[in-house]
């Protein structure tokens, strides 16, 4: 076994209303300046939608991640041999109308304009350019447009349901939509890291943060084409690509990261898992897409269990780290509750980003033309019945296996059943025994979801392990040792070029 650390994420989706203050603490913090005006690298869409950058999820555009290669995987649109063909013309390369062009207004024109009968308007004008343009597009057009023919129902996340499905989700009694938060993965498997010729894009090794060394990268933009949720962007000022870096000074301070320090609905969670490194190709090149899931789970493992405690002591993890993964969150949603999934495993970057689904309110009806409210026998309705189709979910967070799903929201159901009868008692016993039971879930454990999805403190949220100065100068001598050790585990630096 080569155990690991890494820095991993929950977003709970019941729980984001959609403010976006998460992006703007970032947009603040780090992407305020000439060249990185279009980027966000906190984002949230609309779901349905088609979200930032268009079609981002749609890889037979964009042929980012990876795909099945006999016992392996490899680059879909990126590597050495393709990156030499489009290295002069790639087309799989998001273009900037894929974002949108980021503008201000000629706020002068309001102060300068010649007297008249008219009130003078400040025009947009590019910030690429400066010159004046039509705005046609933002990084949120599609915002709370759940049931938008030219956004909604592009969502490439409905190419698998029915007609009919599809027509549930935009009915007017049942229209709904929900918000998906995203940010870097940091990835097991990273694509970006395989794809990049200088070598600039490199995954750390005490926290698996990715990063790009700017005085390394030459702009190939490789890393934008491989990456599939197009989390890396390009600086058309610096002549550089850029991408979340997690905060990581602030968590070095012992902060989390900005996007979740401020978020409004407390939805973010920051802890840390242990994983093993040896298994990560044969997690990646797993042959069923629907058995992807599970074998990235396995992929992490017990900070408990005394055998990976010592492996972990072994290859260098503090004790202070391994106390934090006992602690993570991020282990209680992902592998003891079970209730958080990857986004798009299928493109087998092995994310460590995970989500609760949206479990949709409570639902009423319509009947003879009379909106009638639910009662509290049906007030959630079934898993069936759900507002949002188990097949849309299953395209989002289990390469449709729609098993997951269910799974995850009879929990999430379970738990409701559970603190409604605990806090108002007028659900019938057998009700809340029968949701239960059915997936083998104690009132402990239900109060435990609850406690840490709605009442949560700062330090329950976010543990996040204490930085050891001694690792952070072992690096910076190993950098610089002749024959190229990074420390860490990564045994040689990345050559530059092809």
């Amino acid at each position: 076994m080569d155990i690991r650390s890494q820095i991993s994420m929950v977003f709970h989706l019941d729980k984001c209303i959609g403010c976006h203050t998460c992006s703007i603490a970032c947009k603040n913090l780090w992407t305020d300046r000439k060249g990185a005006e279009y980027m966000w690298w906190n984002n949230v869409e609309t779901k349905p939608g088609t979200g930032y950058p268009t079609k981002w999820e749609d890889q037979e555009i964009y042929r980012g991640g990876w795909e099945k290669n006999g016992n392996s995987v490899s680059l879909k649109g990126a590597g050495k041999l393709k990156g030499l063909k489009n290295i002069f013309h790639n087309p799989y390369l998001p273009v900037l109308d894929d974002y949108y062009e980021p503008w201000t207004y000629k706020y002068e024109d309001l102060f300068t304009a010649p007297e008249g009968d008219d009130q003078p308007t400040a025009r947009a004008v590019s910030l690429v350019t400066g010159e004046p343009i039509d705005v046609k597009a933002g990084p949120n057009w599609d915002d709370d447009l759940g049931g938008s023919i030219d956004y909604a129902r592009q969502d490439v996340n409905l190419k698998n349901l029915s007609v009919a499905e599809q027509e549930v989700m935009f009915q007017l009694e049942r229209m709904t939509f929900f918000y998906l938060p995203r940010i870097c993965n940091h990835c097991l498997n990273p694509a970006c890291v395989a794809s990049c010729p200088s070598g600039a894009i490199y995954k750390r090794g005490e926290d698996g943060i990715v990063l790009i060394n700017q005085q390394v990268c030459r702009g190939w933009r490789m890393c934008v084409t491989a990456c599939p949720y197009k989390k890396t962007y390009y600086n058309w000022h610096t002549g550089k690509s850029e991408k979340c870096i997690l905060c990581y000074p602030r968590l070095e301070s012992g902060q989390p990261p900005a996007c979740m320090h401020q978020c409004v609905g407390r939805i973010r969670y920051l802890g840390v898992l242990l994983y093993d490194a040896d298994r990560i190709e044969e997690v990646a090149s797993t042959p069923n897409d629907l058995d992807l899931v599970d074998r990235q789970l396995e992929i992490y493992l017990d900070p408990f269990d005394p055998k990976v405690i010592e492996a972990a002591r072994k290859n260098g993890i503090a004790d202070s780290t391994i106390e934090s993964a006992q602690k993570s969150p991020v282990y209680k949603f992902v592998k003891e509750w079970k209730i958080a999934l990857p986004l798009h495993p299928e493109f087998r970057t092995i994310p460590n980003l995970f989500y609760v689904p949206a479990l949709m309110p409570g639902m009423a009806s319509v009947q003879d033309g009379i909106y009638e409210e639910s009662n509290t026998q049906f007030l959630w309705g079934g898993i069936d019945n759900n507002r949002i189709p188990i097949k849309y979910l299953a395209n989002l967070f289990s390469a449709g296996n729609t098993d997951k799903i269910v799974d995850v929201l009879k929990r999430l159901m379970a738990v409701r059943w559970h603190r409604r009868q605990t806090t108002v008692g007028d659900v019938a016993p057998e009700i809340v025994d029968k949701a239960m039971g059915e997936i083998n879930l104690d009132g402990d454990t239900a109060d435990a979801i609850f406690r840490l999805t709605s009442l949560a403190t700062f330090d329950e949220r976010f543990v996040i392990p204490p930085a050891h100065r001694e690792e952070s100068i072992e690096m910076l001598e190993n950098t610089a040792d002749v024959k190229g050790n990074t420390g860490f585990g990564f045994k040689e630096r990345p050559k530059r070029g092809w």
